[in-house]
C-alpha cells in the first residue's frame, strides 16, 4: 500500500455526495424514522467512487482546502475514503479528521436526538469510525497523532471523556488553512504539539494564503467569500474577516470540479448575495458577473446561505432578485434553494440580539421584512429553508407566540422551516443551553406549525421540481411516503400531546453536556 504521512478523512456521513443532493444530507442528522437503519443510509449516505488507492472522486468541501494546504507545502497528505483509513494508519504520521457535527450537539440533529431520544445517524456514524481510528492508533501505531477540525471542533470542549477515549491529540477550531502547515511541520519534525488551537484574528488566512483544492469537492460546492457583517450574538462567523475571492480564484476551483465530471454545485458563504457588497448594500455588477460564470461552468447550482433582508433590499433597490433569477433559472435549472435565518418573529428579541440581520431595515420591521422576502422568493422560485431558535436567551412566551405567528404567516410561501434549539455560540457561548426540560406549552406549538408546514411544503417540493429523474424514483417514493406520514401525525397532533412525548423522552433519556 502507498505511504500518506498526513491521512484527511472523516467518517460515512460526510463522505458522501448524498446521492447529488445537498437537501438529503439533513437525513443523516436524524435518527432513522420510519425504515430501517441501512435503507436511511443507503437513501441519505451512500458510498461515493473511490480510486484504486481509497481517495474519493468527491470530497468534503473543508477536507479539500486542508488537503490542498499541506500539499502546496510540500507535504505527502491526501483525503482518504473512511473506508481505506486502515490501510494507511500503521506508517502515516496523523490523521487530520473534519466535521460538521461529530457528537450531534448541532442543530438540527441535538432537536431529533431530544424528540426522539434516540442517537442520530451522524454521531453514531462519526463514533463508529473514531473508535477504528483509536483502535489501530493503540495497536500499530502509538505515535500517530491524531487531529480534529472543522466547524464543529467546539464539540469536543463539551466532551472531554471522547477526547481521552480516543486519544485525540489536537483540537484546531476556526480558519486552519494557515496553521495546519505549522502543525504538520512539527509533527512532522517530532516536536510537542498543542492540545487546542484557537486560530484568532492574527492567525485568519488573507485571500493568498487561502489555497485553490486540488480534487473535487462534494456536490461541487466551492467557497466565494468569508465572514459576514451582520454580527449576530448567536453566530461563530461574525468573528471571521470579510473576505470576498477574486473571480479567477473562483473559477479556478470551478475547473477543478468540473474537470472532475461535476456538473452542478453549491457557492458557499454566510451570504452570497452579498458577494463584493459594500456594507450591507448589495454590488449587483460583482453578483452578476459571479453568477454568469458559475452558470459557464455549472449546469445548475444552489446557493448555500442568503440572509432575507439582503434578497428584499436588493430586489426593492436594484431589481437584484429579478436579474438574478435571469442568469439562473434556465431550461436546466427550474428553481435556487438556499438555507436562511428567521430565527424568531419578536421584534424585541430581534432587537437584542441580532440588530445587524434586518440592516438596512430596523430591527422592529423584522416580521415584515421576512414575510416580505418569502413572498418575493416563491414569486421568483427560489425556496428558502429557513431556521428558527427554540430558547434564546432572555426568551418569553410572548416571544415564542410572535413566532409563531409569523410561521402561520409564511404558510402560502413555498419554504421549509427547520426549528432549531439554542446551542451558546458567538458572544452567547457563555449562556446556558436550551434542553426539552425548559420546554413550554407555547414552543411545544411552535413545533406543531412548523411542522405542519415543512410537511405539506416537502411534499410539493420533492413531487414538482427536486429529484428529478427515473435515478431517484426508489429515494423519491419512498421519501413521499414518510412526508405524508409526518403531514398526517402534524395534522392530528397537539401541543399537549407534543410536550407529553417530550417530557417523556427527556425522563427516559437525559442528555447532558458538561463544559
Amino acid at each position: 500500500m502507498r505511504k500518506v504521512d498526513f491521512i484527511i478523512t472523516t467518517d460515512r456521513s460526510m463522505m458522501t455526495n448524498h446521492r447529488g443532493k445537498e437537501f438529503l444530507g439533513f437525513m443523516t442528522t436524524s435518527p432513522p424514522i420510519g425504515m430501517p437503519e441501512n435503507l436511511w443510509r443507503w437513501i441519505a449516505a451512500p458510498k461515493v467512487p473511490v480510486d484504486e488507492w481509497g481517495r474519493p472522486r468527491q470530497a468534503p468541501y473543508g477536507l479539500r482546502k486542508i488537503e490542498a494546504a499541506l500539499q502546496d507545502a510540500g507535504f505527502s497528505a491526501e483525503v482518504i475514503d473512511p473506508d481505506y483509513v486502515k490501510k494507511y494508519i500503521t506508517a502515516a504520521k496523523a490523521v487530520l479528521i473534519g466535521h460538521h457535527d461529530y457528537f450531534a450537539l448541532n442543530s438540527p440533529s441535538i432537536e431529533y436526538w431530544m424528540l426522539t431520544g434516540k442517537e442520530p445517524l451522524n454521531r453514531k456514524s462519526f463514533l463508529s469510525f473514531i473508535e477504528t481510528v483509536a483502535y489501530y492508533k493503540r495497536k500499530y501505531n502509538p505515535k500517530l497523532k491524531i487531529v480534529v477540525g472543522g466547524p464543529a471542533a467546539w464539540q469536543w470542549l463539551y466532551s472531554p471523556t471522547y477526547l481521552e477515549k480516543f486519544m485525540v491529540d489536537t483540537i484546531v477550531e476556526g480558519e486552519a488553512d494557515r496553521v495546519i502547515v505549522d502543525l504538520a511541520r512539527a509533527i512532522a519534525e517530532g516536536r510537542k504539539t498543542p492540545r487546542y488551537i484557537l486560530v484568532g484574528p492574527r492567525d485568519v488566512p488573507g485571500l493568498d494564503e487561502i489555497p485553490v483544492i486540488k480534487g473535487a469537492s462534494v456536490n461541487g460546492l466551492i467557497e466565494i467569500m468569508r465572514g459576514c457583517p451582520r454580527g449576530c450574538s448567536f453566530c461563530s462567523v461574525t468573528y471571521k474577516a470579510i473576505r470576498y475571492y477574486p473571480l479567477s480564484k473562483i473559477e479556478a476551483e470551478l475547473k477543478v470540479n468540473t474537470s472532475n465530471g461535476v456538473k452542478g454545485g453549491v457557492l458557499h458563504s454566510d451570504d452570497v448575495p452579498l458577494y463584493g457588497a459594500r456594507g450591507v448594500t448589495p454590488n449587483v455588477d460583482a453578483l452578476e458577473r459571479l453568477h454568469r460564470l458559475v452558470k459557464r461552468y455549472y449546469r445548475d447550482f444552489t446557493w448555500s446561505h442568503a440572509a432575507l433582508a439582503t434578497i428584499l433590499y436588493g430586489e426593492e433597490r436594484f431589481k437584484l432578485l429579478s436579474r438574478l433569477a435571469d442568469l439562473i433559472l434556465d431550461e436546466n435549472q427550474e428553481y435556487m434553494g438556499f438555507q436562511t435565518g428567521i430565527e424568531t418573529g419578536s421584534k424585541r428579541l430581534a432587537r437584542r440580539i441580532m440588530p445587524g440581520k434586518s440592516a438596512p431595515y430596523p430591527p422592529e420591521d423584522w416580521p415584515e421584512v421576512v414575510v416580505e422576502a418569502f413572498k418575493l422568493l416563491h414569486e421568483k422560485l427560489f425556496i428558502p429553508a429557513g431556521t428558527i431558535i427554540l430558547g434564546l436567551p432572555g426568551e418569553t412566551p410572548d416571544d415564542v407566540v410572535k413566532t409563531i405567528e409569523l410561521v402561520e404567516e409564511l404558510r402560502p410561501y413555498r419554504s421549509l422551516i427547520v426549528p432549531m434549539f439554542f446551542v451558546p455560540l458567538g458572544s452567547l457561548r457563555g449562556e446556558g443551553w436550551f434542553k426539552p426540560i425548559k420546554m413550554t406549552i407555547e414552543h411545544a406549538e411552535l413545533l406543531r406549525e412548523v411542522m405542519r408546514h415543512t410537511a405539506y411544503w416537502s411534499k410539493d417540493i420533492i413531487s414538482r421540481v427536486y429529484m428529478k429523474g427515473i435515478k431517484y424514483t426508489p429515494a423519491k417514493i419512498l421519501l413521499i411516503r414518510f412526508i405524508s406520514r409526518v403531514e398526517k401525525i402534524a395534522e392530528a397532533i397537539k401541543p399537549e400531546d407534543i410536550l407529553y412525548h417530550v417530557e417523556n423522552v427527556t425522563g427516559r433519556q437525559a442528555i447532558t453536556m458538561t463544559a
